[in-house]
């Protein structure tokens, strides 16, 4: 069975060394165990747990929905309606960020349309176009 240290797993997560021991205080990382020098050991089980909380994080969910999602799913079959309704609730949470992130993304467009004109205007002595001028444009990539 392939193990990893604490800074192989901080390495491959981008997260720091006390990131990792905070999710085991939190106990959001359960049966971490030591080596014979005191030294955290992780699994592909861990590695895996790591991965869903970053993924559960950066949708927004908290440590401690994190906490109750992980403790629903150590008996599935008593919670199953439990973890179907937080994952349908974070799932929706996600589908709202995504559409604002559209409109964001779409906003940005507009603005770098908007100031790619404006320095074409600069370059070529014509008047300064104005933001409506640009705002409906959907640029062209």
């Amino acid at each position: 069975m392939k193990t990893y240290s604490i800074r192989e797993i901080s390495d491959l997560f981008s997260v720091p060394s006390s990131t990792l021991r905070y999710y085991e205080s939190e106990g959001l990382l359960v049966n971490v165990q030591r080596n014979a020098s005191g030294q955290r050991v992780y699994t592909e089980e861990h590695k895996e747990r790591i991965r869903c909380i970053h993924c559960f994080k950066r949708t927004g969910m908290t440590i401690s929905q994190l906490r109750t999602l992980f403790r629903y799913e150590e008996n599935e079959a008593e919670h199953i309606n439990e973890i179907i309704g937080l994952l349908e609730a974070q799932e929706q949470c996600v589908s709202e960020q995504l559409s604002h992130l559209k409109e964001d993304f779409l906003h940005i467009q507009r603005k770098v349309n908007y100031y790619k004109t404006v320095k074409k205007s600069f370059e070529q002595g014509t008047p300064r176009p104005h933001w409506t001028e640009c705002e409906e444009k959907a640029p062209a990539r």
